[in-house]
């Protein structure tokens, strides 16, 4: 059996995916369009298509994935758990049917009245990764002048932009990710100093943690949710002893001090690698079905 890594880019997570295959399956680095060539019945994809770096939606390439599906191949993160997680206007309605704890969202467009949420409150790109153009405001006055300075972003125009409550920042949170319905790796990022965000590339740190039993349900819940085979689920602290789910990321970046006693990207490909095995995966996983039904969106 084939398992190829369906992406754009080959990241330092990609690669060390690749390198963690369990003995007797052969793993590939596809593109959508190799894919198509060299993928057949019996094989496997996993893709894991990005948010481009213009922030104005998702790597070229999920045309690709209902032409495997239908040449037999089993499509592992398929086009529905991509937008559901890159897409976090989805992100918030797939959350608020599943009754997960996910901030109050909504979505505001070039031209458009701003939508009242009680503030201070956060806005961000609709497909967005990275803490970039994420920004916080604290009053009416604040919201209003950053709204309009928005005006000549590709990303903008295209979607709009998305205006949610703000959970009150404790400085950190918890990244989980979870392959076929199993928690296999964790972090805490720590916000740099003066930030309130925790992204690591805007100067956050990594700091292993033993995350809760209710964290890693929640998260799990997420991917079920999502119908999503590897995905990471971040989670802020309530501050009243809970979480609330800030983001899913359908193309997880993690290293391997996400460890939770084994290494992460040998624990996620034997996960993956049992679930495309086992003959009851398709009762137990199903993807979700956001793009089967009226989009009935927020805002």
């Amino acid at each position: 059996m084939v398992l190829a890594l369906v992406a754009r880019r080959e990241t330092e997570t990609n690669l060390a995916l690749l390198a963690a295959a369990p003995p007797g399956i052969e793993c590939r680095f596809l593109t959508p369009e190799e894919a198509l060539l060299q993928l057949g019945p019996g094989d496997t994809a996993l893709c894991r298509l990005d948010v481009l770096q213009t922030l104005d939606g998702v790597d070229d390439g999920l045309w690709s994935l209902g032409a495997l599906e239908a040449a037999g191949v089993r499509v592992l993160n398929p086009t529905s758990a991509l937008l559901a997680s890159h897409d976090k206007l989805l992100t918030a309605r797939l959350l608020r049917r599943a009754g997960l704890p996910h901030p109050l969202t909504r979505v505001v467009h070039p031209g458009g009245s701003v939508p009242e949420l009680e503030l201070p409150v956060v806005v961000k790109p609709r497909f967005g990764s990275w803490g970039r153009d994420v920004v916080r405001c604290d009053d009416e006055l604040e919201l209003h002048r950053h709204i309009r300075s928005l005006g000549s972003a590709p990303w903008f125009r295209t979607h709009g932009a998305l205006i949610q409550e703000l959970v009150p920042a404790q400085g950190r949170d918890l990244r989980i990710v979870v392959a076929a319905g199993t928690a296999v790796g964790a972090i805490s990022r720590v916000a740099a100093l003066g930030e309130w965000r925790t992204n690591v590339s805007l100067g956050g740190i990594r700091v292993p943690v033993e995350p809760s039993e209710d964290a890693l349900e929640l998260a799990i819940a997420c991917a079920t949710a999502a119908g999503a085979h590897l995905i990471g689920v971040d989670l802020l602290p309530n501050g009243s002893g809970g979480y609330t789910v800030l983001e899913l990321n359908g193309a997880v970046d993690f290293t391997a001090e996400y460890s939770l006693g084994a290494d992460p990207f040998a624990a996620a490909m034997w996960q993956l690698a049992r679930n495309v095995t086992s003959a009851s995966e398709q009762q137990v996983f199903r993807p979700a079905t956001l793009l089967e039904e009226p989009l009935l969106l927020e805002g």
